[in-house]
């Protein structure tokens, strides 16, 4: 099995960091970089995408809602078209950082509570990626499976790539459990770890009530602000490679 591992990195701002991102970009093979709305700015994204290039790391755009007090988990009502050009607005302003830099954005992905309300409303998803496969129709949607922006990118004919989110809960119908709920939020390592290991074994992961939930992964997602997120990367890494299989790109996979 080839599988990407992913992490969501460039989330400081100014002289502030959050997370260790370097020794991140030592173990993944694809990474969401921040774009200046929920965490991130001009300087910070252009050297965590150079960074990557260097490490013949996937570059992808991660789009939130405008919102840096709340580290963009805060939801913010707006016209779903007033929300496209935000989604725009960001996927322009990596794209083009990457272009100076001479490499490309090639996946993204939704952010926070952004990402939360896209994935359960049709009438949301439908503007935003329309605008997306009006700015780039092969940018790769990174997507967790059975949600209303998976059914719009299929629609626009944008390509997809299902992540699994290691870290996170998942509800009977493959929805990520909020945040504000208990056990939402997976903090035992070696939980997480056989969550990963049951992924590559079965192809499914268990619900919070304990549901199988078949997952077609192409990607396996760690956020990089999650305490302790290095070494979760390394050991999730550890066990693919063990379970026989090898972490490749995201581009290599579709």
């Amino acid at each position: 099995m080839k599988i990407d591992l992913n992490a969501d990195i460039g989330e400081g701002y100014g002289h502030y960091r959050m997370g260790d991102d370097e020794a991140l970009m030592d173990i993944i093979t694809s990474a969401n970089i921040a774009c200046g709305f929920h965490a991130g700015d001009p300087v910070i994204m252009d050297r965590t995408l150079r960074q990557a290039a260097a490490r013949g790391i996937d570059i992808g755009a991660h789009v939130g809602f405008p919102d840096m007090l709340g580290f963009g988990r805060r939801v913010i009502q707006a016209d779903p078209q007033e929300l496209a050009k935000y989604v725009l607005y960001q996927l322009g302003a990596l794209s083009g950082l990457a272009r100076a830099a001479g490499c490309r954005v090639g996946h993204m992905s939704f952010h926070g509570a952004l990402g939360n309300m896209a994935a359960a409303d049709d009438a949301l998803a439908e503007p935003l990626l329309s605008a997306i496969a009006q700015f780039d129709p092969e940018i790769v949607i990174s997507v967790s499976t059975n949600t209303a922006i998976e059914r719009a990118a299929v629609r626009h004919g944008l390509p997809c790539a299902t992540a699994f989110l290691a870290d996170r809960a998942y509800d009977d119908q493959g929805a990520l459990v909020s945040r504000k709920l208990p056990g939402a939020v997976i903090e035992d390592k070696q939980a997480v770890l056989q969550r990963v290991v049951e992924l590559l074994r079965t192809g499914s992961v268990a619900s919070i009530t304990g549901t199988p939930l078949p997952m077609p992964v192409k990607q396996i997602l760690v956020h990089g602000d999650t305490p302790g997120a290095v070494a979760l990367a390394r050991a999730i890494r550890g066990a693919i490679e063990e379970a026989g299989g090898s972490v490749t790109p995201v581009s290599q996979l579709l």
